[in-house]
């Protein structure tokens, strides 16, 4: 197409410098129109290639850069993602932070963007539902009496991410209290920031256990192995993770083709490969 073009315009110059010079002002001026039209026939054709600048919770950092990484190979688009809390990440949304879209570990922050004007109404839906569970990076160190386990007097450290900015942290402390354990457990409880860094105190031994986020023990870095206790999903409100698009995405197609390569079948089953249940 290039070349023909290319063919066009040197024959055009040939032809319209033979004129005289009035007639070959207005054959230049139908020129240039034409080159106008044909020049926004071709554009849409032409791919660009875009960022979405992405904000997730810490646990579901592993399954997104799975996902990422499909929505690159069949778009051309590229993520950009930042990992943390979600109650940092939803403060850093608040003062400014360019993010287009925002995958939190609950359902408060995303809603509370929507109703203060940050996010888009009508885009937040659930696109996980996470799980607990109590883990050990070493074989047999969980089993039997789960409760009794927690009180061992070689189980100096359990770590579990800070309830009070991170959902799965709240979570861990709800099983405890529904245990009955909150109040004997606090001289041993390590509070990570997040729940990543949360996985990190028992994944580098720095604590024998933790509440962590499933999707961590059955990711790549970890593929299941170790010993875990599932925390049964009635001693604790249900994890609904939401995502939700930000007002900074709401003019970007980038951003809404993220959200809905998310909602795809493709992305939803890689979302259950790595641990988390569904709506």
């Amino acid at each position: 197409m290039g070349r023909k073009v290319g063919f066009v315009q040197v024959r055009w110059y040939v032809a319209i410098d033979s004129l005289p010079c009035r007639e070959r002002a207005g054959v230049r001026g139908k020129k240039w129109s034409l080159l106008f039209i044909l020049f926004f026939m071709i554009w849409p054709a032409v791919s660009v290639a875009e960022e979405v600048h992405v904000a997730v919770a810490a646990n579901f950092l592993a399954t997104l850069n799975a996902i990422a990484t499909g929505f690159e190979q069949d778009s051309g688009h590229t993520a950009v993602v930042s990992s943390g809390s979600s109650g940092k990440l939803y403060a850093q949304i608040k003062n400014g932070a360019p993010f287009d879209v925002f995958f939190s570990a609950d359902v408060m922050r995303p809603k509370l963007l929507e109703e203060e004007g940050f996010a888009v109404p009508g885009s937040r839906f659930t696109y996980a539902v996470g799980r607990l569970t109590l883990w050990h990076p070493g074989g047999g160190m969980i089993e039997g009496n789960e409760q009794a386990m927690l009180l061992r007097r070689d189980v100096r450290h359990v770590a579990i991410a800070n309830p009070n900015t991170a959902p799965y942290g709240a979570a861990a402390r709800e099983a405890l209290q529904a245990l009955g354990l909150w109040e004997q457990v606090q001289d041993r409880l390590v509070r990570g920031e997040n729940i990543g860094q949360t996985f990190h105190f028992v994944f580098s031994k720095n604590a024998q256990l933790g509440f962590v986020a499933l999707s961590q023990v059955l990711g790549p870095h970890v593929n299941g192995s170790g010993s875990r206790w599932d925390v049964p999903a009635h001693l604790h409100a249900p994890i609904r993770q939401q995502a939700v698009l930000l007002r900074s995405g709401q003019r970007r197609d980038v951003a809404r083709a993220f959200l809905d390569y998310v909602k795809d079948g493709r992305s939803r089953n890689v979302i259950e490969q790595f641990g988390y249940g569904l709506e």
